[in-house]
């Protein structure tokens, strides 16, 4: 058979004259790997060599060079502008002054765990040097993925410790939208983000077209970062039933478009404005400092108490993975050591009745209780 798959990749296994050609198909489907099969067919019967065309590669001598094409060529495309500003400073500020020197297939798994060593002295945590291992380990995967290198060395990922996500219990969440009542616009900020758990990218962005004032609903479909607007995270639109409180908020001074919590002069405001403001009532309300997220987490650690289930609540939160929403299971109303308590007996009966028992009657009577509880 003249084409076939590999590794999820087409090939062509062709012969011309006694010699056998196998290449890989440029375009990685069937009608691709046709058309390609058609083309190297018309240049044997012409006589020309294809060999020159399949050696050629990209010249890449060093991880800089190649980065700099990753960036442009991958990254630009495929990311968010908040996802390329933090490549760019992750690559110039950690990777190419590592790495940059080094030939592309001459990185090693020994000289990637000399730069975690080296960073960790630097007093960079675990999870940060995660985040910019994982930077480097998808350029290399690239790199391999355009057949520049045959193969990416071993990364492995620092120990990370949970943490604790920072969350009002409901007597400082109730005291924080007590204190900003008089706040008017950034009262019902409060309000919506306590009850929908949204991001302040997603808050921001808001339009009051996103709202469905019939069925009580919005709709999140954007973010903002940097000043960019973009799809909320994961790329997912995410639908929320407002609570009444908030519903009767917004309807007060509901209109037809716009932003619904724009700044005084009617644009995006930044999140450095909102985290002062949120900041400035934390101390007024007597309330520990929290941040944005930090209300998310509240909103999340609310529902977990109130006993929704936590597929709910990744659900609510727009996580793609419910081990996101593993920090809130303590929370559940039902702990791990109630849910065996369910199990036991409702009466507990002793049934150790020693060597002085009674009369056969006696036994008898005590059995036929038993009997009657168990029932």
């Amino acid at each position: 058979m003249s084409i076939f798959k590999k590794r999820n990749k087409y090939w062509i296994d062709i012969r011309h004259n006694r010699t056998r050609y196998r290449r890989p198909s440029p375009e990685n489907s069937h009608s691709g790997a046709k058309a390609y099969e058609a083309m190297l067919r018309q240049r044997l019967a012409r006589g020309e060599s294809i060999d020159l065309e399949e050696k050629k590669k990209i010249n890449i001598s060093s991880f800089q060079d190649f980065s700099s094409k990753w960036m442009k060529t991958y990254v630009m495309t495929n990311n968010k502008p908040s996802e390329q500003g933090q490549k760019k400073c992750m690559m110039n500020k950690h990777l190419i002054p590592f790495f940059g020197k080094l030939p592309l297939d001459k990185i090693t798994a020994l000289q990637i765990e000399e730069f975690k060593s080296k960073k960790q002295t630097t007093g960079l945590s675990n999870k940060s040097i995660n985040n910019i291992l994982g930077i480097l380990g998808k350029c290399l995967k690239t790199a391999q993925e355009w057949e520049i290198i045959d193969k990416t060395p071993k990364i492995k990922p620092l120990k990370v410790a949970p943490k604790d996500p920072v969350y009002l219990n409901e007597e400082d969440y109730n005291k924080l939208l007590e204190a900003s009542k008089d706040k008017g616009v950034f009262y019902e900020m409060l309000l919506f983000t306590l009850r929908t758990g949204v991001r302040i990218g997603e808050l921001l962005a808001l339009e009051w077209s996103d709202i469905d004032f019939n069925e009580k609903l919005v709709t999140i479909k954007r973010n903002i970062v940097n000043g960019h607007i973009g799809s909320p995270k994961n790329n997912k639109y995410r639908r929320i039933y407002l609570a009444q409180d908030v519903f009767d908020a917004l309807n007060i001074r509901r209109k037809s478009s716009g932003l619904i919590f724009p700044s005084v002069i009617n644009t995006y405001q930044t999140r450095s404005s909102c985290r002062h403001k949120l900041e400035r009532l934390c101390a007024k309300a007597n309330v520990k400092k929290i941040g944005w997220h930090g209300l998310r987490h509240s909103f999340a650690s609310q529902l977990a108490t109130n006993g929704v289930s936590l597929k709910t609540i990744q659900e609510l939160l727009g996580h793609s993975d419910l081990k996101m929403v593993q920090r809130y299971a303590h929370l559940e109303p039902i702990t791990l050591r109630e849910a065996i308590k369910t199990l036991e007996p409702r009466v507990s009966i002793n049934l150790n009745f020693g060597h002085h028992m009674g009369t056969t009657l006696e036994k008898v009577s005590i059995k036929k209780e038993i009997q009657s509880l168990k029932s």
